[in-house]
């Protein structure tokens, strides 16, 4: 079985054309008759009419044809017969006719120009040749000639004639210089279609000595080249009067070079004509002189030029229309047009046409008594002659046939026979050429035959048309009909298109259409028939396309192609990059799905393409990749309109690699004064490429450009040309102009001087001026040299000054300047404040009075005044010693302020200071007050020890900060039962001079929550907490002891034991590794309703109000119940703690703890047992 696929013929046609084209190429090929039958010659293969030859190499002259019998050949040269066996260097290709002249050896080409014609014959007919005019091509040299230098005036037209020698084929003709460059060309300058060289006004620039026109044969590869010729262009000032008259009289000092309207060097005249052959391409030229260079317009009278076919060429001075048709013809206009006039020249063009086929003769086979007809219909301009031949043989000498009518050109056949069987020729000829056409005639009597491989098995994609192909051949021409499946019926063509080559289409193949299909074909002489299969395949579909992507340059991009397909067919995927293959570079990395390209390049932009391939169809996606980047830097900046202030500049700007350029960023520098540094001169929007700069004088300015899109900043451009400004008087003075004493007899002047960029020009001085404010002198004036800084001596002391500094160099002085207050050097001040007074507001505060010291007494600035404040001794104790005094400084005049901070029942000193910007005047005389007193600290310590069954014993120490006579201590208490609640509060007064006190008739084996704190006449100061446990009765130990002997109590105990180990190990490993332990839940749950916030600013504890002084805890809130105290905070319980807290246990149970304001563990006090705590009691302390 044979395998046809259908696959879309070309890319570019729609699913309409492709059968279509297949259809008429198919009706053709059934028209040829087997080679196994006898048949006619025809001729294959010839040689071109127009036969140019390379002299150096052999002649061969193709002569081609097929016939049954195979044809024999014959040759005419210049219509008489070329006996080949005659000529020793002629030799014919055996079974052809194909002639080959041997030159190489021997002989000349020209011995062999002439022309030639094939004839091709056997016993049905002779088919012939086209007239073959072979000529060799010829590449002669220039004729030598004696060039003069052409020396003319800037301005002048010039036309640089070439002439090149004739050659066959014509040469092409190029201008080049001596190193073999080829001459710059422009509007201005231009090679004529002549060859000749045409400048529209010549320019100093265009002297040179080697003018060379150049001409190339292509046919025998050479090149001729032409004398070169020498130009000097000068201006009329070079020239003296008597060079200048002898000038004058040469052609090529003819016309003015001042400025003038154009005129045409070429064509000449107002009007000319043209006359070109239909198809060929139709060049029109005009060249133009003038000053300035004159611009060339094209139009077409009465008519449009053909938008398709129109192009301009050479600076739009030819105008060329490909194609050219008879429409074409007309009037065409060219306009030179330059600012001083206009001129036009009208072409007439006339296209004629050599003779082109309308309907071309076919061959034709009948039958006997068969009817048929040869057509042979041409078109031309003029009009061409249609003639008939047969057998290569007029047809009018040819023996006459009965079944063969002429009419014109038709030629009808009615009741042929085998003896009509003959080549028939037509020829259709004008001046402008001929067409030659073979067309046999042959008279066979053949069945059918199908020439289509049996069993052929068709693969189509679905809802495509499917052809199936029939080719056949008979004679009578047999009748073709279509079949579907074993028992099927013949196909109808209003679902099929049977064509009349046989050939069936399915015009949307579905997959039902899948089957076996079978051709049948028949005439009078009998019947063959042939098998088709068709199968019927899914489409191939992109189900993922690439997706347009827009990346920076170095970075990644992935495109994507995923393809669905039928699932007998195996797709090919093929990336290319703009229709061209991947670069074979390894940064592109394609994989099943993906098309990977790394460190993307600018070069990596374009269209990419995934191609997905089966044997049948082929579909494709494509995205485009947009690299951006950065700009590419601005270049060839220019420096334009120089003026004293003022500079424009112009720029390229680089490529914006793909992202718009937003700005121009200008930096200028500064060579003169900064050299190497570059500063910020202005910005200009994207679509500016000039800028007008303001400048300052006496700068010597480069300047660059940086160009700025959405992705940053290009580098900068190269600097341009220096300019240097002129200098200039100064156009601003110094500031930060200040006048302050640095003794009391002198003024120190000190100004921010002018930096080099504001000094407009050289010799920048200061003219420093000053006079007393409040005195009529004169003003006193010093010009001094570029410093900053100038001191007035032999001042009085803080006097004010009027002052000014300006500016000036070289070229003269800047404005007048500002005047600015200043004052001379400051001394100490000489009067103290006096009428100091205190004001106690409260033990820690108090407000101070003073009068103000005189102006005059100051001396200077007032800076303020200065509190100088110390403690002399304790009220309490009358112990007299110095302590560090403080200071506090009021700024500005004052005269009163507070002293916070200080200590309750304290004796304090105080005097008063005037400060100015030299220093401290004289004190005041000392001033003495006293603050009362205030509420005391928390006591020191606290500690219960001696607990018994119903008795405890609390020792204390007072607080480290009475802030007064302490009058007594305030201790509070309240039981805690298991559940944490709070029993009822206990209030008891103790006196001031204790620091022990014992609770009895206590609750045994009850824990006591205490608070403790001391008071003065002010109130009551800040509390300290513990808490304690009473001990046991006997009774309850041996119960407990008892229990404690049990087997399964210890070994739950040992199993309590190794929890808490285990949770105390991990505690440690949480702690090493920064973890904190949850206690602060814990804590507040057993916070002290008493307990002060602590301040969030320094950790310090609040102070108590007087409403919330001695709250105790109501009944039933929940306390902690560690045996541990702390100073103004809460420790953890033990309940939190377990056996990590700082207590043991008596020999009866009872709690020894000792109070400890620090995080560290202490060692218990009172008695101590060596014997480990009972397991009961461990329980019990943690209830």
């Amino acid at each position: 079985m044979q395998l046809k696929i259908m696959m879309p013929k070309k890319k570019h046609l729609s699913a309409g054309r492709a059968p279509l084209i297949l259809f008429l190429c198919q009706m053709i090929s059934a028209l040829e008759v087997p080679l196994d039958l006898v048949q006619p010659p025809t001729i294959t293969q010839q040689s071109p009419k127009d036969y140019i030859i390379d002299p150096r190499e052999n002649i061969v002259i193709q002569c081609e044809a097929k016939g049954k019998p195979p044809p024999s050949f014959s040759w005419t040269r210049n219509g008489t017969h070329f006996d080949i066996d005659k000529d020793p260097l002629v030799t014919m290709k055996s079974g052809s006719g194909t002639l080959t002249v041997n030159i190489m050896s021997e002989g000349k080409a020209e011995t062999y120009e002439g022309v030639y014609q094939c004839t091709a014959r056997n016993e049905r007919g002779a088919a012939i040749s086209n007239n073959i005019v072979i000529r060799p091509s010829r590449s002669p040299l220039w004729t030598k000639e004696k060039l003069e230098r052409i020396t003319l005036r800037n301005g002048q037209s010039l036309v640089l004639p070439c002439r090149p020698p004739v050659g066959l084929p014509p040469p092409i003709i190029f201008w080049m210089d001596n190193s073999f460059q080829r001459l710059p060309q422009s509007e201005r300058v231009s090679q004529g279609l002549n060859g000749d060289l045409y400048f529209s006004n010549v320019l100093p620039e265009d002297t040179r000595e080697d003018y060379i026109c150049y001409a190339r044969f292509n046919h025998t590869q050479t090149i001729q080249q032409k004398q070169p010729i020498s130009v000097k262009v000068i201006s009329v000032d070079e020239l003296n009067d008597t060079i200048a008259a002898n000038l004058s009289d040469t052609e090529f000092y003819a016309k003015s070079h001042r400025e003038r309207p154009p005129t045409f060097l070429t064509p000449e005249g107002n009007a000319s004509r043209k006359e070109e052959l239909r198809g060929n391409v139709l060049s029109l030229e005009c060249i133009a002189e003038g000053l300035p260079t004159p611009i060339i317009y094209w139009i077409k009278e009465d008519g449009t030029l053909p938008i398709n076919r129109t192009f301009y060429r050479n600076f739009k001075k030819t105008l060329q229309i490909v194609q050219v048709t008879e429409a074409d013809s007309g009037n065409y206009q060219c306009i030179a047009k330059n600012a001083l006039g206009a001129i036009h020249h009208i072409i007439s063009v006339t296209v004629k046409a050599a003779p082109y086929w309308i309907i071309a003769p076919q061959n034709l086979v009948l039958s006997p008594g068969e009817d048929g007809t040869l057509i042979c219909r041409a078109n031309g301009n003029p009009k061409p002659r249609i003639s008939w031949l047969l057998n290569g043989v007029l047809i009018e000498i040819a023996p006459d046939d009965p079944s063969r009518k002429i009419d014109g050109d038709t030629i009808i056949f009615s009741n042929v026979q085998e003896r009509s069987s003959a080549v028939y020729q037509c020829n259709a000829s004008n001046e402008y050429g001929y067409l030659l056409a073979n067309a046999f005639v042959n008279v066979l009597a053949e069945p059918p035959r199908i020439f289509t491989s049996a069993d052929t098995l068709y693969q189509v994609i679905a809802n495509r048309p499917a052809l199936l192909d029939c080719a056949f051949f008979g004679s009578p021409l047999p009748t073709i009909e279509w079949f579907k499946g074993a028992k099927g019926s013949a196909l109808r063509e209003d679902i099929y298109v049977l064509h009349e080559n046989g050939t069936l289409e399915i015009p949307v193949a579905q997959k039902d259409s899948t089957g076996t299909y079978t051709c049948v074909a028949r005439n009078k002489l009998g019947m063959a028939k042939n098998d088709i299969h068709l199968e019927i395949k899914d489409p191939t579909r992109i189900i993922k396309q690439p997706e347009y992507a827009v990346v920076q340059r170095g970075s990644t991009v992935s495109f994507e192609c995923i393809v669905k397909h039928d699932h007998t067919l195996i797709p090919t995927v093929t990336w290319l990059k703009d229709h061209g293959e991947l670069p074979s570079d390894g940064r592109f990395t394609v994989d099943k799905d993906h098309l990977v390209v790394a460190d993307v390049s600018d070069d990596d932009g374009g269209t990419y393409t995934c191609v997905a391939n089966t044997t049948l169809d082929s579909v494709s996606a494509s995205a485009v990749l947009s690299v951006v980047d950065v700009p590419n830097p601005p270049f060839d900046l220019e420096l334009t309109d120089q003026l004293d202030r003022s500079v424009q500049l112009s720029w390229t700007p680089g490529d914006d690699n793909n992202s718009p350029i937003t700005k121009f960023i200008i930096e200028y520098e500064d060579a003169m004064h900064e050299p190497g540094l570059w500063h910020h001169q202005t910005e200009v929007p994207g679509a500016q490429t000039t800028a007008q700069l303001k400048l300052s004088p006496y700068v010597n300015y480069s300047f660059r450009v940086m160009a700025v899109n959405s992705l940053g900043r290009s580098l900068p451009s190269e600097a341009s040309e220096q300019y240097l400004t002129k200098a200039a008087e100064p156009d601003k003075n110094p500031t930060a102009v200040e006048g302050l004493g640095s003794e009391p007899d002198n003024l120190v002047i000190t100004w921010k001087p002018l930096n080099g960029f504001e000094s407009n020009g050289p010799g920048l001085q200061y003219k420093v001026s000053w006079r007393q404010k409040d005195g009529d002198d004169e003003w006193t004036s010093m010009v001094v040299a570029d410093v900053s800084k100038y001191i007035v001596s032999g001042t009085p002391t803080f006097v004010p000054y009027l002052i000014k500094v300006q500016a000036l160099n070289d070229a003269g002085f800047a404005p007048e300047p500002a005047v600015v207050l200043g004052h001379s050097g400051e001394d100490l001040p000489m009067v103290a404040p006096g009428n100091v007074h205190v004001n106690v507001v409260n033990s820690t505060l108090a407000e101070v009075h003073w009068d103000p010291v005189p102006l005059k007494s100051i001396r200077g600035h007032l800076q303020g005044y200065r509190i100088y404040y110390w403690k002399a001794q304790s009220s309490s104790t009358r112990n007299r010693r110095h302590i560090e005094k403080k200071i506090l400084t009021f700024q500005g005049s004052k005269t009163h302020g507070m002293l916070p901070g200080l200590e309750p029942f304290s004796h304090y000193t105080l005097n008063v200071r005037v400060v100015n910007g030299k220093g401290e005047g004289p004190a005041s005389p000392d001033r003495v007050f006293n603050t009362p007193e205030g509420v005391p600290s928390a006591p020191s310590s606290l500690k219960i020890v001696n607990p018994t069954l119903d008795s405890l014993t609390l020792e204390w120490e007072p607080p480290s900060h009475p802030n007064g006579i302490l009058t007594e201590y305030t201790l509070k208490y309240q039981p805690i039962n298991s559940t944490h609640e709070l029993g009822p509060l206990v209030d008891l007064k103790i006196p001031a001079n204790k620091t022990r006190w014992t609770l009895k008739n206590l609750s045994f084996s009850t824990r006591y929550k205490f608070y403790f704190y001391a008071q003065t006449v002010a109130g009551s100061g800040s509390q300290i907490t513990e808490e304690a446990i009473t001990t046991m009765d006997e009774a309850m130990a041996s119960r407990q002891v008892d229990i404690a002997t049990q087997g399964w109590f210890i070994g739950l105990m040992c199993a309590v034991a190794l929890l808490i180990l285990i949770l105390l190990i991990v505690c440690f490993i949480r702690r090493n590794k920064g973890g904190k332990y949850p206690v602060k839940e814990k804590e507040d749950a057993h916070a002290d309703p008493e307990i002060q916030p602590m301040k969030e600013d320094d950790g310090t504890f609040g102070e108590y109000s007087d409403a919330e002084d001695h709250k105790p805890l109501k009944k039933g809130s929940r306390t902690p119940s560690d045996r541990t105290v702390k100073k103004e905070d809460s420790d953890d319980s033990l309940v939190d703690y377990g056996e990590g807290v700082n207590g043991q246990f008596n020999e009866d149970g009872s709690f020894i703890g000792q109070y400890s304001g620090k995080k560290e563990k202490e060692p218990a006090e009172g008695n101590e047992s060596s014997e480990a705590p009972s397991p009961v009691n461990a329980m019990n302390s943690f209830v």
